[in-house]
């Protein structure tokens, strides 16, 4: 790797796990970027902020943290790291100080899509599996799809009620990309999120898993923040 890039570092939402990441990390590996992925078990947001940090002292040199969906809400929190030289948002949420992914999901607009959350069981949420593809991956096949839903990651709640203490992109320059056709956390939101952090912005037409389906627009956005930060 070139000395002047940073290490890209990886980091996946609720209900998944890292391995959606292969078609970004693969672009991103073959333009000769180190990158690494974070399997955070998303039990809670200071168990996901320490496997963040130790993914990224693995490293020397600085790194940039991308993180999808609550992903965005790990990399906020961890992005103070002092090896932390920017933040990539992909379809993420962006909390302010104070403030959770339950906080941020708990006054709906009028009309946007709800996302199909069972009721909580023995502290975790799944997503209906009937209604995934639609929710989640309405342009992926419906075979991964279907293998998405069934593979699905128990997600936390006191992950989802993790508070973000200190917002790193107050200090760190971020990028947002919006997934225009996202039906777990509406375009409007992420655009309001993205413009409260000062984030660079693009847009992408892609679902919730616009990473898995749109890998080029992803990578070409995280390209730019590294391009940004090595200057």
């Amino acid at each position: 790797m070139s000395a002047s890039k940073p290490t890209v570092v990886l980091i996946h939402g609720g209900f998944v796990d890292g391995s959606g990441w292969q078609p970004v990390h693969d672009i991103l590996t073959r333009d000769g970027f180190d990158v690494a992925v974070v399997q955070n078990p998303t039990l809670s947001l200071a168990g996901d902020v320490a496997a963040t940090a130790h993914v990224v002292e693995d490293y020397d040199g600085p790194v940039l943290l991308v993180g999808h969906s609550y992903g965005g809400v790990v990399v906020t929190e961890a992005g103070t790291h002092p090896q932390v030289a920017g933040l990539v948002y992909v379809a993420a949420f962006v909390p302010e100080q104070g403030e959770s992914v339950q906080t941020l999901i708990a006054d709906p607009a009028p009309g946007a899509p709800v996302p199909p959350i069972l009721p909580p069981r023995n502290g975790f949420l799944a997503l209906d599996r009937e209604k995934f593809h639609e929710a989640f991956a309405g342009d992926l096949s419906a075979e991964l799809a279907t293998f998405m839903a069934n593979s699905q990651v128990p997600w936390g709640v006191e992950a989802l009620a993790g508070v973000v203490s200190e917002p790193a992109w107050r200090i760190k320059p971020s990028w947002y990309l919006i997934a225009t056709e996202d039906r777990m956390i509406p375009p409007p939101a992420q655009q309001f999120m993205a413009e409260r952090a000062g984030s660079t912005v693009v847009s992408a037409p892609g679902s919730h898993s616009v990473y898995v389906s749109q890998p080029n627009a992803v990578a070409d956005l995280i390209k730019q923040a590294a391009a940004a930060v090595s200057d």
